[in-house]
This record gives structure tokens, C-alpha cells and sequence, in this order.
């Protein structure tokens, strides 16, 4: 297990020496509907499943430099760009864009709307197409799994067969865990920030009190309030409770101390306090008035977040992160055996909604797997919202771990080979079939013995050569997986070739690597 604190100066004015980030502009919204019917961990079904879903940057030719972002509690697919008409960036556009950590010169960048959530993707606010009338409670009870399961089908969907990395915070960075368990073949690289693999009483509690808030608002009618008064009191207050778990004391004293101030100085201008959505009663005394700075900073983020946030919506993705715990028989350690993926797991320093040592846990039982995980700790005095905000600190990490690549990290296992006694018709069968330009040739056990090209097949047809065997290349170029792609691509480079197969200690065929899937992921 790799630890370390925040890196050096030297090292990160080495790493940005290239051009400042840039923003990705104008981006626009997508969606897919999940054919048929989608299965539950509950074992209900939902039909008609939409997920919403962004895409920033381009797919190389295999699809392998793609990397999917996971949001957060209340987050959306909107994670980076703008929307026409808009005045902020997207949630984590601060990492997202050309020459930032998640590099759209080099990556292609999918972010979805959970399953449950309530921004385009289906959710208790969506229509039943059995009733035609909005779900409500009648919505089923969701997982973070089911969450994934979701996401895989719209990957699949995109024809993408492996991700090259899969990345989130908070509950975005418990459904990379989910995805590296849940699919650990499709995973190559995962980065879990400020996050946990079993959610712990203390974080229940939170969430409880926050859907109690919710469910005791009157206007919550039984989650029936479609097209009537939403639960706006309950909601607001839910939002508040978590709110000061993302932040710290030592952020809320620099930012608040014990200030006070009037409504218009905390920002919310041309409201008084009769007007905002938790006010006190008017019969009370007016030193019960949120006078405080953070008391009208907490009654503004309330009011903010019932104006973008479906309050069913909110008690469902609670209680999904409520039930998150990746443990197999009380143990991380066996929760994480079939793990394979590379992982950098970031906590922060201030963090006491999601502490360091949960994330010290995660890598202590990938590492016990053998797991090559790495663990980073942001310093910050922002609290659990740092991951949203520490821009230096985030694109270091970020991009010096997915910039660590290796050829295991891009080279296809689920390859196709034939052996020198098959016929070049079979050869070329196989190649159309499977739409591939190189076949190693493999031993019956399994080692490299040369190399069948498409050139090669359509030599043998111009020479009417029969025979396999006489066209198999013999001295062929290789590289092993733990060898950086730089030098497979110099290989190709020098040797005008597009392919190479990959190799272990005993001369065995294990992968093969192509100047496509490396291309855009070699640094500019």
C-alpha cells in the first residue's frame, strides 16, 4: 500500500506545465431507455427504465479510453460544461476538461443520473406506465448495486466493453467499490474519493433524521404531492441536517464564526425572515430569528435545494446509501476478493462524515487481496465537500495515478488466436467474423510462436498460398503487462506495426495491445 500526504511543489508545477484547463463549453444532455424489464436486487422489476447521461470528449477506435463518473447524494449527469443559458459549470468541472485531470483530449467522459434520482433518469418523480400516474412510494426500494447495474447497461449500450476507469465522490465513490466488485472484467482503474464501503450507524443516523424531516412534513401526503404543495419545509430541513455534515468546524468558523447579520447581508436578498422555508413562527419572540450568518447560510441552502430536488427521491437514494455495506460475512476482506482493478483511494483531512480511516479500511483490505491500491489524503479544512472543491490537490492526485499506465491497463484480454496447423481460411473466416487485423499464433500451450496479419491473409490469396504456416510472421515484437505503454508504442512506431500480443515470464500469449487503444492516452 502505497500512503502519502499532499505532494510536493516541485513535483505538481512539473505536472501542470502544460496549458491551464480548459472548460469543455457548451454540452447537452442524452438519455437511453433501458429495454424490457430491468431487474432489482430486491427482485422487483421496473420497465421503461431512462437513464440520463452526459458525454464529454471522444471514444478512440476501441472504446478503451473511456471513463465513467459517478455523482454524488443529490448530484446529476450534468458534471461538466454548460448548459445553454447557464451560469455555473457543471458539479466537478473543475477536474473534467481539456488538460485537467479527466482529460477530454485524451479520455472520453460519461456521467448518468443515478436510478432513483429525479434529474431525467427514472425515479419515484417518474410515471408509472402501469398506472400513468407518478410513482411516488409505490417506487420500489433501490441499491447503490442497482445504481450500477443501471450504469452497466448504458455502457454496454455505448459499446463499451471495459472502462478505463471509473471515478466518484461520497455515494459516487461507493459505486465505483460496487462496480469493481459487481464487474470487476470491466474495471481497469477506480478512484474512490472520501467515501465508504459499509456505512457506519452514525451515517444512518443522518440519514434517518433527514427522511423524518421529510415524512412529518404535512405536506408530504404520504409521498402523494404531485401536482399539489411539495413537502418544501421537510425537505429544506433534510438539506440543512446534511449540509453541515459536508462541512467542518474549521471551515464553518472561517467562513461564519459568530457573526451576525440580516437576511440581505447573508446573500438572500429581498427575502425577510417571514419568507424563508424554516423560519421561525411568527408569534415568536424576534431574538428567535435566524440572525446568526451560518443560521441564514444553512435556511438559504434549504430553500435552494427544494427548487431542484424531488423530496421521494431524496428518502430513497438515503436509504440505498443506509444499506450500502460491501462486507461478506462480516469481513471487507473477502467483500473485496475478486477485485482486480487498480485503485487510488483519496480521503480528506477534515472529512468527519466519511473520516480517513474508512478509506485507510478500503485499502488495507484491497491491499490484503493483493490489490495494487494506492491511498492519498487530501489536506483541507473544507470538510467533506472538499472533493468538490480542492481543484490543486484533485488534479495532482487524479491525473498522476491515471497517467501511471501501464499495458495491463490497456491491453485486451478477451483476444483471438489460432494455431499454425489451422487452414488461412479459417484465419481469415475468423478475422471478418470477429472484425480483427492481427491473430497470434499460439502452442498448444499457449506460447507465442508468431503472428497472422490481415496483409498477410490477403498476400497468401494474391501468392494462392494454402497453408497457414507459410505466412505466420515468426520474429514477432511483444512487450509484458507490466511494461509502460510508452514503450509498446515506440515498438509500433519503429517497427510500422498496429499490434503486439502481450506476454508473461513463461513466453505465454495473455493480451494484445493495439496502437489504437493506446493512442489517445499517450501524453502530448
Amino acid at each position: 500500500m502505497a500512503v502519502s500526504g499532499s505532494s510536493s511543489k516541485s513535483k505538481s508545477k512539473k505536472l501542470f506545465s502544460e496549458k491551464k484547463g480548459q472548460s469543455i463549453g457548451i454540452v447537452r444532455s442524452m438519455n437511453y431507455k433501458i429495454p424490457g424489464t430491468f431487474s432489482l436486487e430486491s427482485g422487483k422489476t421496473l420497465s421503461g427504465v431512462r437513464i440520463e447521461y452526459e458525454m464529454y470528449g471522444k471514444p478512440n477506435a476501441d472504446k478503451s479510453n473511456v471513463i465513467l463518473i459517478c455523482h454524488a447524494l443529490t448530484g446529476d449527469a450534468h458534471a461538466a460544461g454548460f448548459h445553454t443559458g447557464d451560469r455555473k459549470p457543471g458539479w466537478w468541472d473543475i477536474v473534467i476538461g481539456p488538460n485537467k485531470a479527466f482529460d477530454t483530449e485524451k479520455y472520453c467522459i460519461i456521467c448518468s443520473n443515478i436510478l432513483g434520482g429525479c434529474k431525467g433518469s427514472t425515479g419515484p418523480s417518474s410515471i408509472d406506465p402501469e398506472t400513468g400516474k407518478n410513482y411516488g412510494i409505490s417506487f420500489p426500494v433501490i441499491t447503490i448495486k442497482d445504481m450500477v447495474n443501471a450504469q452497466k447497461r448504458l455502457v454496454e449500450h455505448l459499446g463499451v466493453k471495459q472502462l478505463f476507469a471509473v471515478a466518484g465522490g461520497s455515494m459516487g465513490g461507493m459505486q465505483v467499490l460496487q462496480w469493481t466488485v459487481s464487474y470487476p472484467d470491466m474495471i481497469k482503474k477506480a478512484i474512490a474519493i472520501a467515501t465508504t464501503a459499509s456505512t457506519t450507524p452514525q451515517q444512518i443516523a443522518f440519514g434517518a433524521i433527514g427522511r423524518k424531516a421529510v415524512t412529518d412534513d404535512p405536506k408530504w401526503n404520504g409521498g402523494n404531492y404531485y401536482g399539489k404543495e411539495i413537502p418544501a419545509q421537510g425537505l429544506a430541513l433534510a438539506r440543512m441536517i446534511g449540509h453541515i455534515t459536508y462541512l467542518s468546524d474549521a471551515s464553518m468558523q472561517k467562513k461564519f464564526g459568530r457573526l451576525q447579520q440580516d437576511a440581505d447581508a447573508a446573500g438572500i436578498t429581498g427575502k425577510n425572515f417571514s419568507e424563508l422555508s424554516l423560519d421561525v413562527s411568527p408569534n415568536a419572540s424576534p431574538d428567535l430569528a435566524p440572525n446568526f450568518q451560518v443560521e441564514s447560510y444553512l435556511n438559504y441552502q434549504g430553500d435552494n435545494f427544494t427548487k431542484r430536488f424531488d423530496a421521494n427521491s431524496y428518502l430513497y437514494i438515503t436509504k440505498a446509501v443506509d444499506y450500502f455495506d460491501l462486507s461478506r460475512n462480516g469481513s471487507l476482506i473477502e467483500g473485496f476478493s475478486g477485485v482486480t482493478a487498480k485503485y487510488l483511494v483519496i480521503s480528506i483531512s477534515s472529512d468527519w462524515l466519511y473520516p480517513p480511516y474508512q478509506s485507510q479500511e478500503i485499502v488495507s483490505a484491497l491491499t490484503a487481496n493483493g490489490v495494487d491500491a494506492r491511498y492519498e489524503e487530501i489536506r483541507s479544512q473544507y470538510g467533506h465537500d472538499a472533493f468538490l472543491l480542492e481543484e490543486g490537490q484533485l488534479n495532482y492526485m487524479i491525473r498522476s495515478f491515471l497517467s501511471q499506465i501501464l499495458v495491463s491497463d490497456v491491453m485486451n484480454r478477451n483476444f483471438y488466436s489460432v494455431s499454425r496447423d489451422e487452414t488461412i481460411e479459417h484465419a481469415s473466416r475468423l478475422m471478418v467474423k470477429e472484425r480483427v487485423s492481427h491473430l497470434p499464433v499460439i502452442s498448444e500451450d499457449g506460447k507465442l510462436e508468431g503472428i497472422v496479419t490481415s496483409w498477410d491473409i490477403t498476400k497468401a490469396v494474391a501468392c494462392k498460398i494454402n497453408e497457414l504456416d507459410e505466412i505466420i510472421t515468426r520474429d514477432v515484437r511483444y512487450v509484458y503487462e507490466d511494461e509502460r505503454i510508452e514503450k509498446a508504442s515506440s515498438i509500433m512506431e519503429d517497427y510500422s506495426i498496429s499490434a503486439l500480443p502481450v506476454i508473461d515470464s513463461e513466453h505465454r500469449v495473455i493480451g494484445l495491445v493495439t496502437s489504437e487503444s493506446i493512442s489517445a492516452l499517450i501524453s502530448k
